[in-house]
């Protein structure tokens, strides 16, 4: 399946599955399920710009014509000077498992790379989700640490185990002409 899957930029008609995938707690998952918001946000976000601002982005994991899922990328400040990016991704249950979620980080990796000064790239997931952690390292992201009570999800606080990827740690960062899609 890695081989056909592509990201591309979120089309009108892609919101309802966007709108979907984010806010039914079946599709989440018990690692990004963060209760009920506002569903139209996404419409809004999308009106404003495109779901492709300059401090964040979200893109369409597709293979073919099936939408697969979703992955996030949002500005952090590490200084006054420097910033780096922060990954995420979102795919529907049936997608999981079955290497989209490792090539489409990979993917996202190379075009930010590609297309902005960024150094640092970075993703976080909880202590207790090995399958992203096995994705983000196949990917080509170290494992720095653990960041304790990071995150609140389903009444408590969560560990999370954050990752990083370097511009120089990818050999060749200009992804080809058929791995995005515009």
């Amino acid at each position: 399946m890695d081989d056909l899957v592509g990201l591309r930029p979120v089309a009108e008609g892609d919101l309802p599955f966007v709108e979907r995938l984010r806010t039914d707690p079946g599709l989440c998952g018990p690692f990004l399920w963060e209760g009920w918001f506002d569903p139209h946000r996404f419409r809004r976000r999308w009106e404003a710009d495109g779901m492709l601002g300059a401090d964040k982005g979200d893109l369409l994991v597709a293979a073919g014509g099936d939408r697969l899922g979703l992955v996030s990328y949002r500005r952090v400040n590490t200084t006054a000077r420097t910033w780096c990016w922060s990954i995420g991704i979102a795919l529907m249950p049936a997608a999981r498992g079955r290497g989209a979620g490792t090539r489409a980080q990979r993917l996202l990796v190379e075009y930010l790379f590609a297309h902005t000064t960024a150094h640092r790239i970075q993703a976080e997931t909880d202590v207790d989700n090995l399958a992203e952690q096995r994705a983000l390292e196949k990917a080509g992201f170290t494992r720095e640490g653990v960041m304790r009570g990071y995150s609140f999800l389903g009444g408590r606080y969560h560990d999370e185990v954050l990752y990083s990827v370097l511009r120089g740690d990818l050999p060749g960062n200009t992804p080809s002409p058929s791995m995005v899609t515009v």
